[in-house]
C-alpha cells in the first residue's frame, strides 16, 4: 500500500508486541568461552632456527599452518596469533624473550586474557624420551628445562631424546637435525597437530590415548 498506516494501527501493533514479550522468559546469556593458549618454546634468532631446542616453535608453526592462523603480529613479547580449532578459540604464541625468560611472555598473556591454567598448553623439547616420541602430560615439573622453569607447572610436551655418548646437553640441543631426523620430525609434527585437535575438541584422555598409541614413521613404512 502506498498510504502510511494510521497512528492507531501503529500503537496497537506496538502494544501487542509488548504483551507478547511479557509472556516470554528472556534467554540466558551464553557464557563466554575462554580461549586455549598454545605456546611453543624456543630461542629467537636465525642461529637457532631448525635446532632441537626450537621444536616448540616449529610445532606451533605447524599448528598455525594447518589451521590457517596468522602468526604475523607481535604482542606480549611473542609472535602471536588468534584463531579457531574447530569451534574452539585458540591463541598461539612463540615467546621472543629467549628460552630462560619465557615466563615473562606467557605470564602476561595468561593474566591479560584470564586464561585458566588448565587451558595452557606448552610444547617444548625434552631429553627424557627417544627422538620423535611425544608425551602428553596434564601437569608436572620443569624436569630441568629452563624454559619450563620460568613458566607454569600445567603443561604438555614433545621431547627429543638425550645426546649420544658423552656429548654436552647444551651443545646437543642447539644442534640442527639431520636429513633423516628432519623427515621423521615432519611426520611427528603431523601427529602433534592431530593430538592438539583431539585435546581441544574431545578432551585430554582421548588425546593421550592417540599420542601413546601413535606409531613411529618407520613402523608405518
Amino acid at each position: 500500500m502506498s498510504r502510511s498506516p494510521s497512528n492507531s494501527t501503529i500503537r496497537n501493533f506496538s502494544s501487542s508486541i509488548s504483551n507478547e514479550e511479557s509472556l516470554v522468559s528472556p534467554k540466558p546469556k551464553q557464557q563466554q568461552q575462554h580461549p586455549w593458549l598454545i605456546v611453543g618454546l624456543g630461542n629467537p634468532g636465525k642461529q637457532y632456527n631448525g635446532t632441537r631446542h626450537n621444536v616448540g616453535f616449529e610445532m606451533v608453526d605447524a599448528i598455525a599452518e594447518a589451521e590457517g592462523i596468522s602468526m604475523s603480529s607481535v604482542n606480549f613479547k611473542a609472535h602471536f596469533g588468534k584463531g579457531f580449532i574447530g569451534n574452539v578459540p585458540v591463541m598461539l604464541a612463540k615467546p621472543q624473550t629467549f628460552m630462560n625468560a619465557s615466563g615473562q611472555s606467557v605470564g602476561s598473556i595468561v593474566s591479560y586474557y584470564k586464561i585458566p591454567l588448565k587451558q595452557v598448553l606448552v610444547i617444548f623439547d625434552d631429553l627424557d624420551l627417544p627422538f620423535s616420541k611425544m608425551r602428553l602430560l596434564p601437569k608436572g615439573g620443569h624436569g630441568g628445562h629452563n624454559g619450563m622453569r620460568s613458566i607454569i607447572d600445567h603443561f604438555k610436551g614433545s621431547r627429543i631424546g638425550r645426546p649420544p655418548g658423552k656429548m654436552d646437553s647444551v651443545n646437543f640441543v642447539l644442534r640442527p637435525f639431520s636429513k633423516q631426523e628432519r623427515q621423521e620430525l615432519g611426520f611427528t609434527f603431523q601427529q602433534g597437530v592431530e593430538a592438539v585437535r583431539i585435546l581441544l575438541l574431545e578432551g585430554f584422555n582421548k588425546a593421550a590415548t592417540f599420542v601413546n598409541t601413535a606409531k613411529p614413521m618407520e613402523q608405518l613404512s
